[in-house]
């Protein structure tokens, strides 16, 4: 008879029974400093993060960013005695990800603990004196990994810098500011340039001696000067705090003393438990085999967060020194299995050095791995016991470890056992590890000084802080005769976990390795391992294999040139990796010299910059809490396109915290659901049907953020699926469109087709781009008790679509609704209408429940809901004579809508305007699409379909150029607009400066010398690809609406002659109020810290249009000038009788007491303006901002790495009102614009249960450009020496927001001139005179990933790795 089943439950709770007994004389206390204060907390929630508490408490210069790890802006320093090293280190952590239980016993310093704006810290002073703080939402996190690296090394260099922010991301600045900045504090003469750590191509000291190709291990040779004998000199800049460490927080003398004791707290939902020994880890697991082990923590919190897994016993392990300890043997290196990754790179280091390069390459392979292993702050907590046990299939460490051979040593109470690695991983995260174990050490074996080899490698889509796509470690042992006794080829993301190739290693081993037919049958072998299926889960098919393929190669003529580099068949160019040199930059410094007044033309830094390094700038969710206030969560569609049968909310509102819930019943009329203007077409809460994923259903409410979240989940809804259509090409095909058409001709199409020389034609296709901001939607509303009256706090573009919405949903006037928005942590047109949605729901719920209600989005819940850039297909035909004349061009333009209108046929026309680019085409037909999908409506982005038709018109200009045989450079300058012509929509090309620029950039860059070296390199060079383009853009300043393009301001003086200034653009890192200040100051004649802008309410200026359109500077800046003048009329009398000295108090002073008004109301209006489509009459644009680009690349092209070796970019914005703003936003705008055509990739899965939702959906999968993606050389100017006759702005300067975004496509082109270098090489280019399908030209999709990049080869390894799909087989993955 079979055993009685025993219930799972009541195991448990016998398990939980006997771990209490066991812990019971645990300490149920933590202790800590916190910014040099003790604290002793009791009664703790075991659920909270150190972010959550930190915040809690009003700490809340540490931001939550991204709740996963992945950006860095809530870094905190947690100083620590370290067991491993027996020092005190400083180590910048993610709070978000922190639980508390983890900082008992230590120091932990919040950006709030260093400095204030009185009495700034200088890391934070520099920062934002360098103009390295925009909108100011990452600015702490970024402070704090600096401050860091000084804490652990006063006298950093500038390698250490420039690695120091590798867990941190920006998406304002483009990073140089903030390098710059760092730089400050570098000694500059520490170490030898020409070592590799810091950038160069290898000391003399690391050079081989060339005997048996033994590395020298004498280190750098600057490291033998004596610190004595030659002092480092710290390089402090005029005018900024010298940095003296010893006057830093020192580490708390109370600490050096505090003993670990074991821990146990919690409630009834969740239990830590904290042991300090082994002994007592081993009997908790003993008892409660389930119990979760959490080092760093680093999985298992976005695990609670994203996957809500629940952990009702969590042991926390990061305190037990002897998990903690390494030794050396004479054959292995003993590690524990929670040493600290950071900790393991230095002792990987020390290995190397000790047992030298030969012995040591396993442990140079794991330090190079690590190097590029997640940011520094996760390298801080992580470990590899819980790399391991986690068994991710894209492990950058595990291959490693298997490879080498290591073994792993388990210790339960009653056993120890060891675990070779090779027999670790039994499926799709699941290990051999017994469930009452734990990995107490790991023993990684040394190599053999001369017969053995051992190397590793990663792929990812960007260098730093990223998951990899291909892994792999590689180790081949030979006997004297050079034939291969053992092989061990391990990958990471060849399947659903670590992999060794079998079958290849079968075939190495007893062959010998210096023949040509061993590295092609292990290649074949390779093939027979990996024969990956086109659908295989996780995409990328023929790039994984081409990976898979391309590491051996590399590892193959790597270990032939240490064995026999006079080989006939050695490739040496395969072996090295691309690498990146330190970057730098140039800015013109004296671009405004020429017409620099007193305060308008001046570099001022951003208003708010050291209210920003210091933690004290307000946003929407740092308003402490209010009492009542309740906490918001979305219940959001999971489907794509269903018909909702039935939602029950009962088991959610049974949640403790949870007070209701609101839905569309809950909306007084199903036409107060409606909003997005002008169409309606879009429901706050979903009604009958969802049209895509992530679309809101419901609201929960409850007292805080953790319950609300918790009861969403909880909610069942039951859907009957309906076929969703995804992306641009299914919605033609199926015939799927919103109900708009536009069309813009000029000249005759079909007779300039009749008549030129060649028509070609093809295809432009680019990608959507995710705003990522980091300050996500958020919002507070407070209702009144009177009158319907609230007051909606909002990180908001646009207020008075906030305040109409609002107004609308709680049926009372606008003028019981407040909207107030103090700044937003980055816009970038995603919170132009999107916001509303957010602001809309909450109102609705703080007047159902007549309390505060507040809810800031998560990560993924904004990237879910929020929209994003339009992705664009455009389907052209040109139409050109033999001299490079373009006579006619005929093209289709279809953007992604997504579900609902939003803004998409405004950026729809924007894109058809944008189609020319800088060429002048007599004849133009050109029509647009709006496709209606099931993803979320898209919406504005920087650029609003400028850079999407920009693109368009590049794309035909190369892909003519090819098929000319012509030079695309010279195909431009033919064909540039001349001043005075016309636009296809009839505008007059006033103060145009392209042609001139061009010439510029093309002399200041030195062009045609670099693209002579160029092609030496190129046809010198297998591997390796460089590559140049010269990218022009002109872009449209104005609202195409025409009723937008005004703008209000109030100013009023008080008596003491300051000035409050108020007008309706928000701030959101673009320097606005910056700027705005200085056209106050100038035109009032005051100084510039007389000025203040408090905030932006529609209070004090109503109807404004919102922040967008690269138009906000043109609009208030003279909104506010008019105010200005009117008030400057009242005082002139005053100005005479006092004199010219007399200041703004004696002026103000003497209005007030002769009754003068001292405030006023400005306005303004573009002028000119008003286009009607479909007459093609009228002007579009005010003006248009123009810039040039050019941009060199170097591409790996067996990996498809890539790096930007330098970007020259000049810029004509008129007279600058504020250059350093100016370039701040050019640099910004460069980097997110080389993200969007060279990083950034949305994709959708396509089947399974998630089926047409977003898989990229936070930034462990959604990669922005990082520190080390700028270009290396980033070098910006500004036109200068020009007259700007016909501008007639504020001050004649050009709005700066959008134009430069474009400009990054210079990097996605040289990246194409290198790739046609590569294929040219191996025989396949464009067919020149005619169109010819499937000929060798090169067509190549934005963005240009590092799978796009290798895919676009056509040398033999790529052939051979190129997987064919079956038919009807599909991608993992949607690309729409």
């Amino acid at each position: 008879m079979a055993p009685a089943a025993v219930s799972l439950e009541r195991e448990r709770e016998r398990d939980v029974g006997a771990l209490s007994a066991l812990t019971a004389t645990f300490d149920d206390t933590i202790r800590f400093y916190l910014n040099g204060s003790r604290v002793v907390l009791e009664d703790i929630d075991p659920e909270v993060t150190l972010l959550e508490y930190l915040r809690g408490i009003g700490l809340t210069g540490t931001k939550l960013g991204c709740g996963e790890g992945g950006c860095g802006a809530c870094t905190v320093v947690v100083s620590q005695f370290n067991p491993t090293t027996k020092k005190i280190y400083h180590a910048s952590v993610n709070a978000c990800l922190a639980p508390l239980v983890s900082i008992d016993g230590k120091h932990v310093i919040t950006v709030e603990g260093i400095g204030n704006t009185d009495s700034p810290h200088p890391a934070q002073e520099r920062i934002a004196k360098g103009n390295g703080s925009q909108c100011g939402f990452c600015t702490p996190g970024i402070v704090m990994s600096l401050y860091a690296l000084l804490r652990n090394n006063p006298s950093p260099n500038e390698s250490d810098v420039e690695e120091a922010f590798d867990g941190n991301l920006c998406r304002c600045t483009g990073y140089r500011s903030i390098l710059d900045a760092a730089q400050t504090f570098t000694s500059k003469d520490k170490g030898c340039g020409q070592a590799t750590a810091n950038g160069g191509s290898g000391c003399c000291m690391e050079k081989a001696d060339g005997s048996d190709g033994e590395k020298n291990s004498g280190g750098c040779c600057m490291d033998k000067a004596s610190l004595d004998d030659q002092p480092i000199k710290r390089f402090n800049p005029p005018g900024f705090i010298a940095y003296n460490p010893d006057t830093e927080l020192i580490f708390p003398p109370q600490l050096k003393k505090h003993e670990l004791r074991p821990l146990a707290f919690g409630n009834k939902r969740k239990k830590w438990y904290r042991p300090v020994t082994l002994d007592q880890l081993l009997a908790i697991k003993s008892v409660y085999p389930d119990a979760k082990i959490i080092g760093g923590s680093t999985e298992t919190q976005i695990e609670i967060k994203f996957k809500a897994l629940q952990y009702p016993v969590s042991v926390f392990v990061g305190d037990i020194a002897e998990l903690r300890q390494y030794t050396f043997h004479d054959d292995h290196l003993d590690i524990g299995g929670n040493v600290v990754l950071t900790d393991l790179e230095y002792i990987c280091e020390e290995a190397v050095q000790r047992y030298g390069h030969a012995k040591g390459q396993i442990f140079e392979a794991i330090h190079k791995q690590l190097k590029y292993f997640a940011g520094r702050q996760i390298r801080n907590v992580g470990t590899p016991a819980g790399n391991l046990v986690t068994a991710s299939p894209i492990s950058d460490l595990n291959p490693v470890l298997w490879a080498a051979n290591a073994v792993l040593v388990a210790r339960s109470e009653s056993k120890e056992t060891e675990i070779p690695t090779s027999q670790f991983f039994t499926g799709y995260r699941r290990t051999a590890l017994p469930q009452d174990a734990i990995i107490a050490s790991i023993r990684i074996p040394i190599t053999q000084s001369k017969s053995e080899f051992f190397r590793a490698y990663k792929q990812a889509k960007r260098k730093d802080d990223d998951i990899a796509i291909v892994t792999a470690a590689l180790r081949v042992k030979l006997d004297d005769g050079g034939v291969v006794t053992e092989a061990n080829i391990v990958y990471g993301g060849m399947a659903a976990m670590t992999v060794a190739a079998q079958t290849a290693m079968g075939f190495l081993v007893g062959r010998r390795f210096a023949e040509l037919e061993t590295l092609e049958g292990t290649m074949g072998a390779l093939g027979a391992d990996f024969d990956l299926q086109f659908s295989v889960p996780g995409g990328m098919a023929s790039y994984r294999k081409a990976l898979a393929f391309s590491f051996f190669y590399r590892f193959y003529h790597d270990v032939l040139t240490n064995i026999d580099g006079q080989s006939d068949i050695v490739d040496k160019e395969a072996i090295d990796e691309i690498e990146r040199s330190l970057s730098g930059g140039y800015e013109d410094k004296d671009t405004a010299a020429a017409y620099e007044q007193d305060v308008v033309g001046k570099s001022n830094n951003h208003a708010a910059a050291l209210k920003q390094v210091t933690g004290e700038a307000q946003y929407t969710d740092d308003i402490p809490p209010l009492k009542n206030e309740l906490h918001g969560c979305f219940v959001l569609s999971t489907k794509a396109h269903a018909i909702i049968k039935s939602i029950d909310y009962s088991e959610a509102l049974e949640v403790p915290g949870v007070v209701d819930c609101i839905d569309k019943n809950d909306v007084p009329s199903p036409e107060q659901n409606r909003w997005g203007a002008p169409n309606f077409d879009e429901v706050f809460f979903a009604e009958d049907k969802v049209y895509t994923a992530g679309q809101p259903i419901a609201m929960i409410l409850a007292t805080s953020q953790l319950r609300a979240a918790e009861a969403a989940r909880k909610v069942k809804i039951e859907y009957e699926e309906l076929p969703p259509i995804l992306s641009i090409e299914e919605a033609i095909e199926k015939e799927s469109f919103h109900t708009y058409f536009r069309e813009l001709k000029n000249g005759d199409t079909e007779e300039a087709f009749r008549t030129c020389d060649h028509i070609f034609s093809g295809t432009a296709r680019i990608g959507g781009q995710e705003h990522f901001y980091l300050e996500t939607q958020a919002a507070l509303v407070v209702p009144k008790p009177e009158d319907g009256e609230m007051e909606i706090f909002s990180s908001t573009q646009n207020a008075n679509e906030t305040q109409v919405f609002a107004a609308r949903m709680c049926g009372v006037q606008a003028n019981k609704v407040v909207v107030r928005v103090k700044r937003l942590g980055g816009g970038f047109g995603g919170k132009e209408t999107r916001s509303i949605q957010l602001s809309t729901a909450l109102a609705l719920a703080a007047k159902k429940t007549k309390r505060p209600v507040r809810y800031m989005l998560t990560r993924e819940e904004d990237m879910v809901t929020s929209g994003q850039r339009h992705p664009f297909l455009g389907r052209w035909k040109v139409g050109v004579n033999k001299d490079g004349k373009i006579q006619a061009l005929d093209l289709d333009v279809f953007n992604n809508a997504g579900w609902s209108f939003d803004l998409s046929a405004a950026v729809c026309e924007r894109a058809m305007s944008h189609s020319d680019g800088c060429y002048k085409i007599p004849n133009v037909h050109i029509r647009g699409r709006l496709c209606k999908t099931n993803t979320m409506s898209n919406t504005a982005f920087r650029g609003f379909g400028g850079p999407q038709g920009m693109f368009m018109a590049e794309t035909y200009m190369e892909e003519v150029a090819d098929r000319l045989g012509m030079p695309v450079e010279k195909l431009r300058e033919i064909n540039f607009y001349k001043p005075k012509e016309k636009t296809h929509f009839n505008q007059v090309m006033n103060d145009w400066h392209v042609p001139l620029m061009y010439q510029q950039v093309l002399d200041e860059s030195d062009y045609e010398m670099r693209r002579a070296l160029v092609d030496q390199f190129n046809a010198a060079h297998k591997w390796r690809k460089r590559g140049l383009a010269l990218i022009p853009t002109k872009f449209g300043i104005s609202f195409t609406a025409l009723f937008l393009n005004q703008a209000g301001a109030l100013v009023h003086i008080y008596h003491d002659g300051s000035v409050l200034v108020a007008h309706g653009g928000t701030e959101m890192g673009q320097g606005l109020h910056t700027k705005m200040t200085q056209i106050a100051a100038q035109a009032l004649q005051v100084p510039l810290d007389n000025v203040f802008i408090s905030e932006t309410a529609t209070n004090t200026v109503a109807n404004a249009s919102s922040t967008a359109a690269s138009a906000s500077s043109d609009l208030n800046g003279y909104a506010i000038y008019n105010a200005c003048q009117q008030i400057n009329e009242r005082l002139a009398p005053y100005r005479e009788k006092l004199g010219p000295g007399a200041t703004m108090k004696e002026l103000a002073h003497a209005a007030y007491f002769d009754r003068v008004n001292l405030s006023a109301q400005g306005f303004y209006k573009t002028p000119e303006i008003g286009y009607v489509w479909g007459e093609n009459r009228g002007k579009m644009f005010f003006y248009f901002t123009q810039g040039v680009a050019a941009a060199e690349v170097e591409v790996d092209t067996l990996t498809g790495s890539w790096t930007c070796v330098r970007a020259d970019i000049k810029m004509d914005v008129g007279r600058s009102i504020n250059p350093a703003i100016d370039y701040g936003q050019i640099q910004g705008a460069f980097v997110q614009g080389m993200g969007l055509f060279t990083m950034e990739e949305s994709l959708w899965l396509r089947n399974g249960p998630m089926a047409g939702t977003l898989f990229t959906r936070g930034p462990g999968a959604y990669k922005i450009p990082g520190f080390r993606d700028i270009p290396q050389a980033f070098n910006v100017t500004l036109l200068k020496g020009v007259e700007w006759e016909e501008l007639r702005t504020i001050q004649r300067s050009r709005g700066i927001g959008e134009p430069p975004l474009f400009l990054g496509s210079s990097v996605f082109f040289a990246i194409r001139d290198a790739l046609k270098a590569s294929r040219k090489q191996h025989g396949v280019e464009a067919t020149v005179g005619r169109d010819e399908a499937g000929d060798g030209l090169l067509r190549l999709e934005s963005p240009a990933t590092p799978e796009r990049i290798r895919l676009s080869c056509e040398d033999p390894i790529m052939r051979a790795a190129r997987v064919v799909p079956k038919e009807g087989e599909k991608s993992f993955f949607v690309a729409i």
